[in-house]
């Protein structure tokens, strides 16, 4: 747990510079959705650490991913991911918002499928008092099939996970770029513009009108000296209603993926 001093620093801060809302990722090592015993004797508690620091330093939401249903049927592994989460937050009452964030899909995740998680946030609201809501994450969405780079497979997107998830319950998205091709189910982030997705992808991204009033937290890679505040400034520049031109379109610039970088 943080020191006290520590906590009472870093809320100071937050209130100085108005940081709105504060969201944690938990642990990847965590997966509530194994039967193994010791697995998930040590998920359970891992998770049960992160919810009581995410509450002690005044987070507003947790970030989980679904978890592995290696071995076992994806429903069973579901239903197993909805009892730990209760499990580990037996007591707690309500604190912290826990946010399931989709995944890629690949190998034997669950996430990849949008009624996945709303099945999983089904499951556990009969068990916890625990809020539940949602992140998506852009890379994600498209390695797992959703064509977010174009209008179309956007507006598709964005209508499907309204109906599935509802977008209200949609607390955060991920701003990362994608390595993978549309349906590769491929996890790699990019920069931003520099991926799959693209620039204009990503200013449609941060300009549809369900979308732009959402919080957008970045989880690019670090390959060179101040690449977060370059990806933090086009995002900026993609957030206006007339895209400026970005680093992935002047010339020179290297490229992180492949040449379908701006669709």
């Amino acid at each position: 747990m943080p020191a006290k001093d520590d906590i009472a620093a870093m809320r100071r801060a937050r209130e100085r510079l108005d940081l709105r809302p504060l969201a944690i990722h938990v642990n990847y090592l965590i997966n509530l959705a194994s039967l193994d015993p010791v697995i998930r004797e040590k998920s359970v508690t891992a998770f049960r650490g992160e919810l009581e620091r995410a509450t002690a330093i005044g987070a507003e939401y947790l970030v989980t991913h679904p978890g592995s249903y290696r071995g076992q049927p994806v429903e069973q592994a579901i239903a197993a991911f909805a009892l730990g989460l209760a499990e580990a937050a037996n007591g707690l009452g309500r604190s912290v918002i826990v946010l399931l964030e989709n995944t890629a899909g690949g190998g034997a995740h669950i996430g990849g499928r949008l009624e996945e998680l709303r099945l999983i946030r089904d499951l556990a609201a009969r068990e916890t008092d625990i809020e539940i809501g949602y992140c998506l994450d852009t890379c994600h969405l498209m390695a797992a099939g959703f064509d977010i780079a174009t209008e179309a497979g956007l507006d598709a997107t964005v209508a499907a996970a309204d109906r599935i998830l509802s977008l209200d319950n949609v607390r955060v998205i991920h701003a990362n770029d994608s390595k993978g091709s549309l349906g590769s189910h491929l996890d790699r982030h990019a920069n931003i513009g520099e991926g799959h997705i693209g620039a204009k992808g990503f200013h449609r991204i941060l300009t549809h009108a369900r979308l732009r009033e959402k919080p957008f937290i970045l989880e690019t890679p670090k390959e060179e000296e101040g690449d977060d505040r370059r990806n933090v400034e086009t995002l900026k520049k993609l957030a206006q209603p007339k895209m400026e031109p970005t680093r992935s379109e002047k010339p020179g610039r290297r490229s992180g993926a492949s040449k379908r970088s701006v669709s």
